[in-house]
């Protein structure tokens, strides 16, 4: 019976690693943690080489180094490790048997910056990353990391913060990066009325899953914008309620009131 169970055994082990390897080579793709991965691969193999040649120097000052290595690691790629840990947190198969309640709280802060500004008469171009990551585009801004808060994406937004230009990536709770350059619709060319805010916000909704907030300078109005979609002029109210429809998980969403429910009876 042994003889037939290590084979597949072995299999699924070497199933496992490679598609370990594969995601991370997914989550790192295209970024400079990839440049990073790749020296560590050249310093591993030029161990392997050295062992196999019978240079023992060179061999053990790798073996010396295995646990400097392993740490380094960890330091160089934690956002990328963070990031795999909380998407396997979000896979629905995991949530089935570990119901963690997320928490939206974010959505209150963005509504509060937004209406803060608007009544400034400044602009902001906020992205609200979801399933698809924008890491990309964050490592093209300046990494921030931070807890978000209204009095934060306010700074962040008013000149002269060097930081104001762009636009800014949330993660959940955590504003990622400021500054960030997002790509421009095409589609929204020959609207002359469109900004650069509000192109660039069409841009990156048309490549990624992104909701997007946006506060126009000149207008003074609120849009959000989806799936290449720009739904403009928004009110405070009209844009919280927006947010958790599209964000909220499922238990936590509000659904709308039927307007006859809300009148008052006449009698």
């Amino acid at each position: 019976m042994n003889q037939y169970i290590l084979p597949l055994v072995m299999a699924l082990d070497i199933l496992i690693v490679a598609f370990l390897f594969y995601r991370l080579y997914i989550l790192i793709r295209d970024t400079r943690a990839a440049l990073m991965l790749n020296g560590f691969l050249v310093i591993l193999l030029a161990g392997l080489f050295a062992r196999w040649l019978g240079f023992t120097t060179v061999s053990w000052i790798v073996d010396s180094l295995r646990t400097v290595w392993a740490i380094a690691f960890i330091v160089l790629f934690q956002h990328e490790l963070r990031a795999a840990l909380a998407q396997i947190g979000r896979n629905r198969l995991v949530g089935r048997f570990l119901r963690v309640k997320e928490d939206t709280g974010y959505i209150q802060e963005v509504v509060r910056a937004v209406g803060d500004l608007k009544r400034a008469g400044l602009g902001a171009l906020i992205v609200i990353e979801r399933e698809t990551g924008l890491r990309n585009y964050a490592e093209n801004g300046v990494l921030l990391e931070a807890e978000i808060s209204a009095e934060l994406l306010e700074t962040l937004f008013t000149p002269p913060s060097p930081l104001h230009d762009g636009g800014v990536i949330v993660r959940g709770n955590t504003v990622v990066a400021a500054r960030v350059i997002l790509p421009l619709s095409e589609s929204g060319r020959g609207e002359a009325h469109l900004g650069t805010r509000h192109r660039a916000a069409l841009g990156i909704s048309e490549e990624s899953d992104a909701v997007v907030v946006v506060v126009s300078e000149e207008t003074h109005k609120v849009s959000l914008c989806e799936h290449g979609i720009l739904d403009r002029d928004l009110d405070q109210a009209t844009l919280r309620q927006e947010l958790i429809q599209r964000l909220a998980p499922p238990e936590e969403k509000v659904e709308p009131v039927d307007a006859d429910l809300k009148a008052p009876k006449q009698i």
